[in-house]
This record gives structure tokens, sequence and C-alpha cells, in this order.
């Protein structure tokens, strides 16, 4: 309904100025275009509009005196009953007027025309609630007197389809729109396909195509039909990470009814690509029931898939273009936003800012259930977790979880240990949390969490205490890039390594200069290690890692800066914020990977192009454009500080990313992350409860630190 009522208030907008003189200046327009027009052909277009305002006003007030016929019956000449589904007699009815019902829709135009109806002095319909007809007819006469809730749109919208009244029909289907979820997608989608309304159907499949995970969990995929369930795992725009997801999914809903789906097995596997699913998994899978009984089809395209893994690169480009089940799915791109999230400025706040990257524009989101600075940010699933930190009272083991659908948040597994200052970072579907301080000492020890278990687990131990640790992934491996050791009283130039197979850490190459709270990113196949400072000195270096040819240096920044964020983003790296020592930064630099290259060059720097200074806060980079512009101040109310979770801009409604390869940002000022992309509208979780609607008309910076303090944690 948002969508409508905007187009809706819009034209009438246009047309209402028209009539205020705006007739005046659209004649002005032109006379600047054609000056050999005459001042007559001004006049002509003032008396045109108001005659266009005289003819608005005449429908009004006779679709008004109509209704007020109908109100005291007068003039009625046929009563409509209505007789639901089951029922055996009609409903008390409603009087009307032929001719206007028959101006109104094509059905009773037919109906009090070319048939028997047209004489008779009352007329039942079947199949309709009889509410709903009378809400119908009321609409006919009195547009605005529509009233839709969630107990009357399905009544509304079946009746509305029958009878053929397109107004009511367009409104019950943006209602449905809006009041998209995971859990009532689907059916709303068949429901749109009955009643043959594509535009909901469509709007019902992105929402699918674009929170395809959620929608799997759901009780209306274990309930779906094998035609309709086929056509979902055929789609090639379902946002997953791989086939995995959908194999799982599809032998959950073969559990829930095995005896009456187990035939149907193959049929519905032939949708899942089963050549793309890691080789490991596809040979545990395979010699696992269900499908190690399964029929011979299915056996088959085991063999199809294992036989891809075994053939060479150039055979295994050649069956992709040839079979449709060896080609990666094309999920739908979703508009990405720079969101920073929490921070302190100088407290710890809540407030969460997203940066149109499209645009330039900054934008408020959904607020942090409760203050928080210095935490960790990760993308898992669709979900962005905010990971520790700091409340400004305590170190905190919370975790707060958002979901850029439904722009709310939610509580998530809660750490092990309360660690503020802290490296998280994701591997595939598991969240790492690195080190940190917990308000007595730093820590070395680390934790992991996958969100299908629910519960964080310890993982293996640095070899050295780290807070203000900077995080990232690197082919597959966690690396831990200096910090504050807290014992020595120095700052760390050491690197660790942690490989998730082995469960144990490993020293990589130490950097050339000390760095406590560097920025870290990953873009072009290496690891650059951003600004950061060793005491009192903040630096404007940068150093590049590569594993075969480790530390190299890099073209500095162009602001000396420490607990800042880095984010890569289609060949563009982002360093934003921090502080330089004395106070708190709030610009954003940007610069463009070059891949033959193999280098960056310097595209800009916007010393007042973004958030307020604000320190321990995180950010995290989401596109929605071909190319970024130059970023726009962050809100003065915005702090960049320990910036929270994102999500996508309230005002605009921006969609929310897709949950494939996420762009993960590490700092200790801020945290960038960025969530998947939100649908067209933030509905509701599910359409209960919604309000009625009503037709209208026709990490880790602080803030300001003095030169030679301490490092903070």
């Amino acid at each position: 309904m948002e969508g409508v009522n905007a187009v809706a208030e819009l034209a009438g907008s246009v047309e209402n100025s028209a009539a205020e003189g705006d007739g005046d200046h659209w004649g002005y327009r032109m006379m600047e275009r054609c000056p050999s027009q005459s001042s007559l052909d001004e006049s002509s277009q003032r008396r045109e509009a108001g005659e266009r305002e005289a003819g608005s006003q005449h429908a009004a007030q006779l679709l008004s005196a109509l209704a007020a016929l109908r109100q005291n019956a007068l003039l009625c000449d046929v009563r409509l009953q209505a007789q639901s589904e089951g029922a055996t007699e009609p409903g008390e009815g409603t009087w009307a007027h032929r001719a206007v019902l028959a101006a109104s829709s094509p059905y009773f135009r037919a109906m009090f025309t070319q048939f028997t109806e047209r004489t008779r002095p009352t007329v039942t319909i079947q199949n309709v609630e009889p509410e709903a007809l009378d809400a119908i007819i009321e609409y006919v006469y009195e547009p605005e007197s529509l009233t839709i809730t969630e107990d009357n749109v399905q009544a509304l919208l079946s009746g509305a389809s029958l009878v053929q009244v397109g107004g009511v029909r367009a409104a019950c289907c943006a209602f449905l729109a809006a009041a998209l979820s995971p859990d009532n997608a689907l059916g709303i989608r068949a429901f749109a396909e009955l009643h043959a309304c594509a535009a909901l159907a469509a709007a019902a499949d992105d929402f699918v195509h674009k929170h395809t995970l959620d929608v799997l969990q759901t009780e209306e995929f274990l309930a779906l039909e094998p035609a309709p369930l086929a056509r979902l795992l055929a789609s090639d725009h379902l946002s997953v990470p791989g086939e995995e997801p959908l194999l799982d999914a599809l032998l959950r809903w073969l559990r829930h009814d095995p005896d009456a789906r187990r035939e149907r097995l193959a049929d519905l596997l032939e949708h899942v690509r089963l050549p793309l699913l890691p080789r490991d998994v596809l040979v545990a899978r395979a010699a696992a029931e269900p499908l190690a009984s399964a029929p011979l089809r299915v056996k088959d395209l085991l063999i199809e898939a294992l036989s891809f893994h075994l053939s060479r690169p150039e055979r295994r480009a050649a069956a992709a273009a040839e079979c449709a089940r060896a080609r990666p799915r094309r999920p739908p791109r979703s508009p990405r936003a720079l969101l920073v999230v929490g921070g302190q400025a100088p407290k710890a706040v809540r407030e969460v800012e997203a940066l149109e990257l499209d645009t330039g524009r900054w934008g408020a989101a959904a607020q942090l259930p409760t203050r928080r600075c210095r935490a960790g940010l990760a993308v898992v699933g669709g979900r962005l977790y905010a990971v520790g930190g700091f409340n400004g009272t305590l170190r905190v083991r919370s975790v707060d979880v958002y979901d850029v659908a439904t722009d709310s948040w939610s509580a998530g597994p809660p750490l092990t240990a309360r660690r503020s200052t802290l490296g998280v970072a994701a591997i595939g579907q598991v969240i790492y949390a690195v080190g940190g301080f917990d308000g007595a000492a730093g820590l070395a020890s680390a934790e992991a969490l996958d969100p299908r278990e629910g519960a964080w687990r310890p993982i293996a131990g640095m070899s050295t205490r780290r807070s203000s640790v900077g995080v990232a992934v690197l082919e597959g491996k966690l690396y831990a890039v200096g910090g504050y050791d807290g014992a020595s009283r120095l700052c760390l130039s050491s690197v660790e390594r942690y490989d998730p197979a082995t469960d144990a850490w490993e020293p990589a190459e130490e950097m050339s200069a000390r760095r406590s709270g560097a920025g870290v990113g990953v873009a072009g196949g290496a690891l650059y290690a951003v600004g950061g400072h060793d005491g009192p000195a903040v630096r404007r270096s940068v150093e590049r890692y590569r594993p075969a040819e480790g530390w190299s240096p890099a073209p500095p920044m162009a602001h000396a800066r420490r607990n800042a964020a880095v984010a890569e983003h289609r060949g563009r790296l982002y360093v934003v914020g921090g502080d330089d020592g004395a106070a708190n930064l709030n610009t954003v630099e940007v610069r463009v990977f070059l891949p033959r290259l193999g280098r960056f060059r310097k595209e800009r720097d916007d010393p007042g192009a973004v958030l307020r200074g604000r320190g321990g806060g995180g950010t995290r980079p989401l596109t929605r454009g071909p190319a970024a512009r130059s970023p726009a101040p962050l809100p003065a109310r915005a702090r960049l500080a320990d910036a929270r979770v994102p999500r996508a801009v309230r005002a605009r409604r921006v969609r929310a990313p897709a949950p494939s390869a996420p762009v993960r940002l590490l700092f200790h000022h801020r945290r960038a992350a960025v969530p998947p992309a939100a649908a067209p509208r933030l509905p509701r979780a599910t359409l209960r409860g919604r309000r009625r609607r009503r037709l209208a008309p026709s990490p880790f910076a602080r803030s300001s630190p003095r030169r030679g303090s301490r490092t903070r944690r």
C-alpha cells in the first residue's frame, strides 16, 4: 500500500498544484522553448487548469450526491446479496443503483445489460463474503471508506477479483505486498496466483529470492506441494551462499511426510545443483539416508555431480555451459549502503546510521536495544551480529542481531567471556570473536559461533594477548593483526593466523611498524593494515600483506588515523572515521583497486564528507549503484564512535542486500558490516496484528583522545 499511496499522493499533488498556478509555471517553460507563442496561450492554459479543477469538483459532488441517494434508499433499483461458500442462505444484502455499478465494473456492466439480472430486483452473488461485498459497494460510492485489515484482506481481494472492482483489488494487493515476511511469502504467492494478481505474485517472488534462507525455515515451506517447490528450487535468483541449504531444505521437506513424498524426490532433486556442492559434503550426503537408498534416478544425479568434481577445470567450464545444474545461480543484486553501528560520542550510543553509496546520503536505521561501543560486527545468513563491546559502564558478553528485512534487533547467544575492543570476522557460516579486553586484562582467548547451533564455543587461543586487534579473513584463514598486549604496555607489530581446519594459531610475518587500532581490510587477494598508532604516534601509513610475498608498503592515507574502519566494495577501499590522536575524525577516504597493477590508486579524500567524529563504532559497506558517489556529511545526531549494526534506511525503504559474500570490516572505533538487503518495503514479521489501513480518496576510538594518552580498552 505504501508504494501505491505514494504514487497516488504524487499524482494528486501535481493535479492540485496545477489548480494553484503550476499551469502557469509549465506554460512559462513552454514559452521559453517557443518564444513566438503569444500571451493568449498562457491565458488559455489558465482557463484549461480552471476547467480541470471545476471538472474534478463536479465529479466529486456527483459521487457524493449518489452516495447520499443510496444511504437514503432513493432511486435504488437493485439489491445485491452475497452468499459465501458453504452458506445455506445469502446475506441481507445492500441496495445500489444499476447504472452506478455498471459504470464502476465490467462485471456489473455485463450483468445489467446482457443477462436476466438486468430486470431482477434482487441479485445473489455466490462465493463472496457478505461483509466483503458490502465494503466493495461502499467503495464504489465512497472510495475513502475502504478499510483493509489482516482479517478482511483475503475476502476483499477474492470478492473484488470476482466482481472486477479494480481499485479494491489493487489496494488489497498493495496491503499484502507491504505485509510480506518469511512466514507468509509463499502463502501470499499462492494466493496471488489463484487470483491472477501478477504484480503481487512478482513482489512475493522477489521477496522469496532475497530472503531465501529465512523462507526455507518456515512452516509454509514444509507444506508446499511438489509443483511450487520444484519451481522454487529451479529459480536462478535464489539468494543462497551455496546449494547445501537447498539440499537440506529439500530433505527436511521430504521427512515432513516421507510416505507421500518419497516418490517425488528424484524429480525435485533435479533442481538442486548438486555439482556445485563441496566435494566432501556431496560424498557425505550420498552415503547417508535418504539418498543412500534412493531410486536409481537419484543415484544418477549423484554420480553426475561426483563426475563433475573429478573432471578437469576446462571440462567443468564446458559442463556448466551444457548443464543448468552445473551453473551457479544469479541472485538479484541488492542495494548496499555503508552502515555505522553504535559508538561513543563521548559516551556509548545506540544510534545506527546508513550511507547510501549510490546517492551519498546518510539516513537513520533502527537503534540498538542498548548502548554499545568497541564491539565487533559480522554478517552471516543475512543477519548482522554486533558482538561484545562496552556499554559505558561494563564490558559486555551480549550479542545483538539485526534483521534488515524487518529493520529490527533481537538478542543473540551471549559470549562466554566479556570482550570489548575485540576483533570479529566470519568464515562461511561461523563467526569468530578474537582477543579484546575484559575490564581487567587483555585477552588471548577466542571463541566461535555457528548460528545454527546457537551457542558460542571456545577455540584455540592466540599466543599473545591482544586488545584493539584488527581481524580479517584471507584465503579461508583468520588473521589477527597488531593490537596491544597490556603486559609489556607496547603496541604490537606481530600477526597471528588461525586455521579452522586444525583449530590452531601460527605466527605470520610481522608488520614493519607497531600498530594498535589499525583498520584491516582485504582487497585484490591482499590484506591491508591501515593507520593505527604506536603510543602517541598516530600513523597514516598503510601496509599490504600477501601470503607469498609478506608485508610491503602501500600508498599512505591523506590523514593519520587510528581505530578507523576499512571495507572493500567493488574495487573501492573505504577508510572511515577514527581519530588522529587529538580529535575524532568525520572523514572518509576512498581508493580504487587496480587489478591489473595489483595496487590501489587514490580516488578522492572527502574531509567533510562523512560521519561526525565518534569512536568505538562499526560500519559495513552496502552498495546499490554501479559507482559510489562522494559521501555526504553524517546527520548531526549521528556519532561515529562505536557505530552499531546497519540497516536499510527507514525513510527510503532501502532493499536489504543479498546474504551472499557480505563485505566485512574490522576496526576498533568503528565496525563495519554489510547486512542483507531488505525488501522493497520493510513489513512486519507476520500479517497478524497489522494495523488497519485506510485508502485515501481518488572499534574503539574514543571521543577526542589526547595526544600521548595510553591506549583505551
